[in-house]
C-alpha cells in the first residue's frame, strides 16, 4: 500500500466534511491526518487527507468525491510537487534523571519549548510527518504524557493552485 495525499477544494458548506470522511468510509481507505480550514476566500474551505492504498482506489475515490456537489477542484499532493508540514505538540514528564536526554533531542529537532514547569515540558515540533514520527521514537524512552497532532498540510509548489481547477 501506498500513502497518498489529497487536497480537495469545497464550498464552505455545512456537512462537508461529513460527506467527505463518509465517501473514503465507504471506500474503505482509513484517513491517517486530516485538516480542514477556510481559505482566502470564505466561500471555500480546503481539506487535505492523507490516506493508504492502491493506485485503483485511490483514482475511484477521486472520482467519486467529484460527484459530491460540493467538491470544487481535488489535486493529488506528492513529494515532488508539494511543501508539506504537520504541527505537533508534545508533554513530556519532566523527570530530572532523563531531562538532559530530553532537552538534547528537543534541540536536536528544533523543538520550541512552550511550557516548562516542575512535573512537565511541552514542546512544540514542527516537520515532516517522519520527523515528527522520529522525535516520538527517542522520546518513547522516557515518559510521554500526551500528544497532538495537526495531521499534515500540503501546499503545491510554484503559482499553480487549487481553485486554477474548479470543476463547477
Amino acid at each position: 500500500m501506498k500513502r497518498y495525499t489529497l487536497a480537495v477544494l469545497v464550498r464552505n458548506q455545512f456537512g462537508v466534511l461529513n460527506r467527505l470522511t463518509s465517501m473514503f468510509r465507504r471506500r474503505q481507505f482509513n484517513i491517517s491526518s486530516s485538516t480542514a480550514s477556510e481559505t482566502e476566500s470564505s466561500e471555500y474551505s480546503r481539506l487535505t487527507f492523507s490516506f493508504d492504498g492502491d493506485e485503483n482506489g485511490k483514482q475511484q475515490l477521486i472520482n467519486q468525491l467529484y460527484k459530491l456537489p460540493d467538491v470544487c477542484s481535488i489535486k493529488e499532493l506528492t513529494q515532488s510537487n508539494s511543501i508539506s508540514c504537520e504541527l505537533m505538540l508534545i508533554k513530556m514528564e519532566n523527570d530530572p534523571s532523563s531531562r538532559d536526554d530530553i532537552r538534547a533531542a528537543a534541540d536536536a529537532f528544533k523543538a520550541e519549548t512552550l511550557n516548562y514547569t516542575k512535573d512537565s515540558i511541552v514542546f512544540r515540533v514542527v516537520g515532516t510527518s517522519s520527523k515528527l514520527d522520529e522525535f516520538i521514537s527517542l522520546m518513547r524512552d522516557h515518559t510521554i504524557l500526551e500528544i497532538c497532532r495537526t495531521g499534515t498540510a500540503s501546499i503545491e509548489k510554484g503559482s499553480s493552485t487549487l481553485r486554477q481547477n474548479l470543476n463547477l
